[in-house]
This record gives structure tokens, C-alpha cells and sequence, in this order.
């Protein structure tokens, strides 16, 4: 009996990989092993970056909402205290959205606070 090497599946799956690694530079792009070995961490780097960009966010809203409560007097602790003690729940992207674009609002939301 013939052997069988099923060589259709085989050239799919390395086409596969050199199209994903298109663009990248040296043999990283055309030669199947390095391009494997890189695709494999790009791909658990771009899983930690969806993990990081999360984080990253979250910073960057709370320096938003500082900077807007120390214009009012007040600090970013005190403030994020004092809406959990008045039950008022907005999360931190819409207070940093409302410090961002609407000052007027914010400056409304402080005061109640206060």
C-alpha cells in the first residue's frame, strides 16, 4: 500500500502561516519555520495586549478624573469615595467622558458631591 502524506492539509497549514506573517521582515516572512515560531508570539503578545490595553484605560481615566477634581478642590480618592457614600454609580470611563467633554456636567457632579 502507498504511503500517504495527505500533502494538501499539509501545504494549507504552511500557507496559512506565511500569510499570517506577511509584512514581517527577513526570513521571518517566507521561511516556514522561523515564520511559525514568530506567528506563535505574536499571537501570545497580542493576547497580553489585549489584557494590558484594559488596564491602560482604566489609568488613563482616573489621571482624566484627577486632573478634573483637583480643579474643583478636591482629590480623586475624596471623590470617588464620596459618590460610593451618595450611592451615585458611574463607572470611571463615563466620569473621565463627562470630565473630558462636558466640564459643566462634571463641575455639577462635584458639587453634589461635595
Amino acid at each position: 500500500m502507498p504511503r500517504s502524506v495527505n500533502a494538501v492539509a499539509s501545504r494549507a497549514r504552511r500557507k496559512r502561516i506565511l500569510k499570517a506573517a506577511k509584512g514581517y521582515y527577513g526570513k521571518r516572512k517566507n521561511v516556514y519555520t522561523v515564520a511559525k515560531n514568530v506567528m506563535e508570539k505574536g499571537l501570545t503578545y497580542s493576547y497580553v495586549g489585549r489584557k494590558l490595553k484594559k488596564r491602560e484605560y482604566r489609568t488613563l481615566w482616573i489621571a482624566r478624573i484627577n486632573a478634573a477634581v483637583r480643579a474643583e478642590g478636591m482629590n480623586y480618592s475624596e471623590f470617588i469615595h464620596k459618590l460610593a457614600a451618595k450611592k451615585i454609580e458611574l463607572n470611571r470611563k463615563v466620569l473621565a467622558d463627562l470630565a473630558m467633554n462636558e466640564p459643566e456636567t462634571f463641575k455639577k457632579l462635584v458639587e453634589s458631591v461635595k
